[in-house]
């Protein structure tokens, strides 16, 4: 039972009962206040928040059962704090008329104990579901700077008896649970208080104690916005709890608190936990104390807020916390302590030494490690060729048919499996391999490969030494009853006839009493080989994995690749596979690509693979040579285009398309003076560079265009100078007023070059009949009108081959690249043939890849792929399907601005103010981020780099449309 009687009647305490109308009376009484009063929350206070001319204040009123020498220390600490260098902003006491910092006041002959302070601006982190790294470590900084804060400070109010010290957690939650009417949750929580203060008691004796603030929580803190809309907190309120504790007590409640945030993954603490060691470093003994007293915390907390609503179940406060008090407590004991032990000392860079039992011999002797197959299911495996890793029983047919090749076979310990791989799953898949499994003959022997205790548990075979454990599925044992054995001594055997083949799995564990898991998410994996180490030595062979370096990768590309080309993400996932619309990471993570418009009919297709390999071991030459494939692909283009554009140029790239489309707009008028469009984008050659505005790809474009360009105001609909459908009539008089200026200087005009939809600001349609409009005046000038097909055209559109064709129009010279290779380096060129020949005059044209041979089959069975699998009809109705989804987020979120374009191009735009269309370009940036978490691919395109450019693989499913919309809506609601 509980050691103090007053602290279990004080468990038992409600709330003081005084109304909003009275705390008015007592604040004009005693500080001359009047405002309006918000009620704040509180388990056993009562708060006002009260809004004056003066400013902003809390009014605390507390029972008189609470010592008053608690309440001035609360008030000591305030001050101590508030003068500390580096500490976090805290509230400042503020004096009744008479001088006071505590008075007395009397409500229906009631009397309780008041203080004022100050207010601090800011949100609470509890208000956003979801927690980014950097929210957390900034929680876990705030905790340890308090703590450091709170070193030298002492009061005789500080030793206190409270349910909240975390010093006497077991005996208050065993006098919290013995009035808890649901007799399967007292015993959950029981059996997890014993457990947690089983392993905190040895370590008691060397848990420094000091002035703890002993709530700093996700509610107890508050935080000021970030440009991106991040929650970073700066300030601790609510110093009700401050007493003398133990120091890693802190930390531990502050842990806690975010668990509810952590999406069920525990480890979402360990950057918090690496914060507060970084200001406030602890030693070994308080680090192996946290997760224990996390867990007691979490025990605490379910139980206090079961019985305060038997008291007082009008405690909204209470009532609101309870559920995610419960989560907490549901993730705390979701993982043995000992995992969180090891990931906690991996977190501040420390690692607990594993003492291992002698090994004397092989687990199977008859074994010959030399004619052992060994079976590779990592990504980049050679046994699973196209979607064969998705099968159910790929794992168990490969080891087999390795172990009929070689006699016996095993998979590798440490791996992260392919087979393992989840799609469109929000939460990293378990893919790492903490076991090795072997197929062998029946009837081989099964040895103990060192001294321990021999014993049955959940179907598995498990022998026990004091630190090692060997656990063995599959074995026939050869004993029924626990027994000792010595090391050599027969334990089983493979089961089945010597003809026949068996499975088997062998597994290690350090702890006794875990029944670990046969793989772990790769986030976690560090934990669980420390948990779980490699079987290799017992098995006689080496069966462990190399792990991947992709840090090391990255920092070897930074060596060498040019800093100019860019990667995507900050801290990029090293992403070696594809299948479809999915893309798998080297640690089997799987994303959903949104971004992808290159490899247009998804990634891995086997017919697409097939034909090109095919035509390398056939031939691939130049187009020089004489040869079918370049014939039959510059034929099937020509019949792509409208009539009268029957001539084709093959490229490398959507860049060398367009820089050779302004050559030709030039040789053919006989001038250089080219019209663009602002924020446009259109390749990375000289005169293709030229043509690009956007600041996005290059800050200097404004700035640096030679003076044979000429931009015109981007036709934006959303956000441009003139808006909506009806302001067709105004961007085409800006293009005019650039005509004029040019007959204006004699110069004369070689052509217009635009994309046909508004591709790198998100996909915005042009206004109806401005291309018609524009074209007709380029013409009249003796220019040539240039479509840039290659983001938005090639059925990408859904309702249109062609992005041209949305505006009734049929330009001179279409451009075309990206997705008509499905990645392979191939662009196009398609215009009439006098525009063609007239490049005749410059000498001939030759593309060293374009046209080859391999470059004209990947085209031809990119668009037989397309018709085949009707990826334009897909791309129309998925894509109708997710814009009317994301149209939906749009209603239920500010700060989706709009969403533009038609079928699998589409944009997102988000804004601060829907009045003013304030790009929202930090927060596209997190949600980016965030989303990646979720296992997607997205990235911001625009001048602002605040709309989600979305253009994946033209084969997206409806179930991978509405992951990406539920994925996305689950960001805007719990917050990146």
């Amino acid at each position: 039972m509980m050691e103090d009687e007053s602290l279990k009647r004080r468990t038992r305490l409600a709330r003081p009962d005084v109304s909003a109308d009275e705390a008015k009376v007592i604040l004009s009484e005693h500080y001359g206040l009047s405002g309006a009063l918000t009620e704040l929350g509180s388990q056993q206070d009562r708060n006002y928040r009260i809004d004056t001319d003066e400013g902003r204040f809390v009014l605390k009123l507390a029972r008189l059962e609470y010592a008053r020498a608690e309440l001035e220390a609360q008030n000591a600490a305030l001050r101590h704090v508030g003068a500390k260098t580096g500490a976090p902003k805290v509230p400042e006491v503020v004096p009744a008329r008479s001088g006071e910092e505590i008075v007395t006041a009397a409500v229906r002959e009631e009397s309780y104990q008041v203080r004022l302070l100050t207010y601090l601006d800011g949100t609470p982190l509890t208000r956003r579901k979801h927690l980014p790294a950097e929210s957390v470590a900034a929680l876990g900084d705030v905790a340890g700077r308090l703590a450091v804060a709170l070193q030298d400070f002492d009061h005789p109010g500080l030793d206190r008896e409270l349910q909240w010290d975390l010093r006497r957690a077991g005996p208050v939650a065993l006098d919290l649970l013995s009035a808890m009417a649901d007799g399967g949750e007292r015993k959950r929580i029981a059996e997890a208080m014993v457990g947690a203060m089983r392993r905190v008691q040895p370590l008691m004796p060397e848990l420094r104690l000091q002035a703890i603030h002993q709530d700093v929580t996700d509610d107890n803190v508050v935080s000021r916005a970030e440009m991106n809309g991040r929650l970073v907190p700066y300030g601790v309120i609510d110093f009700g709890d401050v007493l003398k504790g133990w120091v890693v007590a802190e930390l531990a409640v502050a842990c806690a608190s975010l668990l509810h945030h952590a999406d069920r993954d525990p480890f979402h603490i360990l950057p918090a936990v690496k914060a507060f060691h970084a200001v406030c470093p602890l030693t070994d003994a308080e680090l192996r104390a946290l997760w224990p007293l996390i867990v007691a915390r979490a025990g605490v907390l379910v139980a206090s807020s079961a019985q305060q609503l038997e008291i007082d179940p009008d405690n909204a406060y209470v009532e609101g916390n309870a559920a995610h008090e419960r989560e907490i407590f549901d993730v705390a004991i979701s993982v043995p302590f000992e995992l969180m032990e090891h990931a906690i000392f991996e977190a501040v860079g420390r690692r607990a030494e594993l003492v291992l039992p002698a090994i004397r011999g092989r687990l199977l002797p008859a074994i010959d490690p030399d004619r052992l197959g060994i079976v590779d299911l990592s990504i980049l495996g050679p046994h699973l060729p196209a979607d064969r890793w998705h099968y159910e029983d790929t794992e168990a047919l490969l080891l087999q048919s390795a172990a009929r090749a070689a006699g016996a076979a095993a998979t590798r310990y440490g791996e992260f499996r392919l087979t393992e791989t989840r799609l469109l799953d929000a939460r990293a898949p378990r893919t790492l391999a903490l076991h090795a499994d072997l197929c062998l003959h029946g009837q081989t022997p099964v040895q103990a490969p060192f001294a321990g205790r021999l014993h049955q548990r959940g179907g598995r075979l498990i022998l026990s030494a004091e630190t090692l454990h060997l656990h063995l599925y599959g074995v026939d044992p050869a004993e029924l009853e626990e027994k000792t054995v010595e090391a050599g001594a027969r334990i089983g055997i493979v089961p089945g006839d010597a003809s026949a083949l068996g499975f088997i799995r062998v597994q290690l564990c350090t702890e006794a009493d875990v029944d670990p898991p046969s793989f772990a998410a790769a986030h976690q994996a560090a934990a669980w080989r420390r948990l779980c180490p490699s079987p290799a030595a017992i098995l006689g062979f080496d069966c462990d994995a190399p792990m991947p370096d992709s840090i090391g990768l990255l920092e070897r590309r930074a060596r060498h690749f040019a800093s100019p080309q860019k990667n995507y993400y900050r801290n990029p996932p090293e992403i070696e596979r594809g299948w479809k619309e999915h893309l798998f990471d080297v640690e089997g993570r799987a994303y959903l690509d949104m971004v992808n418009n290159v490899t247009i009919l998804g990634h891995g297709h086997p017919r697409f693979s097939a034909a090109i390999g095919r035509q390398w071991s056939l031939l691939n030459t130049n187009s020089r040579f004489h040869y079918a494939a370049v014939t039959e692909f510059s034929e099937r283009l020509a019949a792509l285009a409208p009539e009268g554009l029957d001539t084709v140029f093959l490229v490398n790239s959507g860049s060398e398309a367009n820089d050779l489309a302004i050559r030709l707009a030039w040789a053919y008028s006989g001038r250089r003076n080219m019209l663009s469009l602002l924020e446009a984008y259109h390749g990375w050659t000289v005169a293709s560079d030229a043509v690009s505005t956007s600041i996005a790809d290059n800050p200097e474009a404004l700035t640096t265009r030679p003076d044979w360009v000429h931009a015109v105001v981007s036709p934006n609909t959303y956000r441009g100078p003139f808006r909506g459908e009806g302001s067709t009539g105004d961007y085409v008089a800006a293009v005019a007023a650039k005509l004029e200026e040019l007959d204006e200087k004699g110069e004369g005009l070689a052509g217009f070059i635009a994309e046909p939809v508004y591709g790198n600001a998100g996909g915005i349609p042009l206004p109806p009949g401005y291309l018609e409009a524009v074209y007709a005046m380029v013409r009249a000038k003796g220019g040539v009108a240039i479509a840039d097909e290659v983001q938005v055209g090639y059925g990408r559109l859904g309702h249109y081959f062609w992005g041209f064709e949305e505006q009734g129009v049929v330009p001179d010279i279409i451009t075309v690249a990206k997705g008509m290779g499905n990645g392979h380096p191939l662009g196009a060129v398609i215009t009439r043939r006098e525009i063609a020949e007239a490049l005749e005059k410059e000498g001939y044209f030759f593309s060293s890849s374009g046209g080859s041979p391999v470059s004209s089959v990947v085209g031809l069975t990119v668009l037989d792929i397309l018709h085949d699998e009707a990826l334009q009809e897909n791309a129309r109705m998925v894509g109708d399907h997710l814009k009317a989804r994301l149209e939906t987020l749009g209603q239920r979120f500010p700060l989706v601005g709009a969403v533009h374009g038609m079928g699998l191009y589409l944009g997102v735009e988000f804004v601060r103010d829907r009045e003013t269309l304030e790009p929202a370009t930090d927060e596209t940036a997190a949600i980016c981020n965030r989303l990646l978490e979720l296992g997607v691919i997205m990235q911001p395109t625009g001048d602002h780099l605040n709309v989600l450019k979305i253009k994946p693989p033209l084969c997206l499913s409806r179930d991978s449309a509405d992951f990406f919309a539920d994925m996305l809506g689950k960001v805007l609601e719990e917050g990146w």
